[in-house]
């Protein structure tokens, strides 16, 4: 008995000695992913002569007027020596840009999330529904364009907004985005984790399809919604390229465009409205961390 409670007790100082050690390992990693937004925040709140010292020379103008970087004193400071809000000031009370900006993001992404989410569970519960090898094949090809990158759909949807007449207006960004194939897969698979028996009883129980989906299939998979919603979110507040390709009128432009213009002599400014543009997508991801993990574990988990 000695001696096996000197291995187990052997085996447990082990255990907790690689418990420490990783988590070391993940808190240093999570520390150095968290510094440039750490960054962003604090710098936000210093004086543009003061973010001019602490970097030294990061632009330099050019005799053919083209920007070079280069740093010849860069001093990373977290606490800045006087607080400034004159930054914030200009961007939400002073200049009215930042403000259509920032609308022009929320009207741009908040349909694109709603009727995604909306189209994707229908599509994934007529693909949890029906049984054949043509559902197989379409699927199948789901999956495939789902691996291309968006570049790549870029071409074809300006040719297509070409033809339709919806070019240089939001539903050019709109309707592609309305219809992408990741949703559809997440929610697929999640729906294909319900029991059939509960379908079999609702039916016995008289009801039609549009009551098992939003009785049984919707309640069931909410946390999978979520998480796409979330992960929706974030994806198209980035975005550039669409804006970009699509919209040559730059006071349609969204947010995430109008903060990769602002130039040179506006840092403090840059790094004021990356913080503000930082916010909804950190709120809504700490609200709905918890639907996140469950929805994509959820559906990772899934047999096809």
């Amino acid at each position: 008995m000695t001696a096996l409670s000197k291995t187990i007790r052997r085996r447990e100082r082990r255990h907790r000695l690689k418990l420490a050690l990783a988590t070391l390992w993940c808190a240093v990693f999570a520390i150095i992913f968290l510094l440039p937004t750490v960054l962003t925040v604090t710098n936000s709140f210093m004086t543009p002569s003061e973010i001019s010292a602490n970097y030294g020379v990061i632009f330099e103008q050019s005799e053919q007027g083209t920007k070079k970087f280069m740093a010849s004193q860069v001093i990373l400071k977290f606490i800045p020596d006087k607080v400034a809000f004159s930054q914030y000031a200009r961007a939400l009370l002073l200049g009215p840009e930042y403000l259509l900006k920032f609308w022009n993001s929320v009207i741009l992404v908040v349909p694109i999330v709603i009727f995604q989410v909306a189209v994707a569970a229908l599509a994934s519960y007529s693909f949890m529904r029906t049984r054949s090898r043509l559902k197989s094949a379409i699927f199948f090809i789901y999956i495939i364009i789902m691996l291309m990158p968006h570049q790549v759909s870029q071409v074809p949807n300006y040719m297509i907004a070409q033809t339709l007449g919806i070019l240089e207006t939001r539903w050019a960004i709109v309707l592609p985005g309305i219809f992408t194939p990741f949703s559809v897969f997440i929610l697929t698979k999640s729906m294909r984790r319900i029991p059939y028996t509960m379908i079999e009883a609702a039916k016995l129980d008289g009801a039609g399809e549009w009551a098992i989906f939003s009785r049984i299939c919707v309640p069931m998979c909410k946390s999978a919604m979520y998480s796409v919603a979330i992960l929706v979110f974030i994806d198209y507040w980035n975005m550039v390229e669409q804006p970009l390709i699509m919209l040559s009128d730059s006071e349609m432009h969204p947010l995430s465009v109008f903060l990769s213009t602002i130039n040179s002599g506006e840092i403090s400014l840059a790094f004021a409205a990356a913080t503000i543009y930082m916010i909804p997508p950190i709120l809504i991801f700490l609200y709905g961390e918890e639907y996140l993990v469950e929805g994509i574990t959820y559906a990772g988990g899934l047999k096809g």
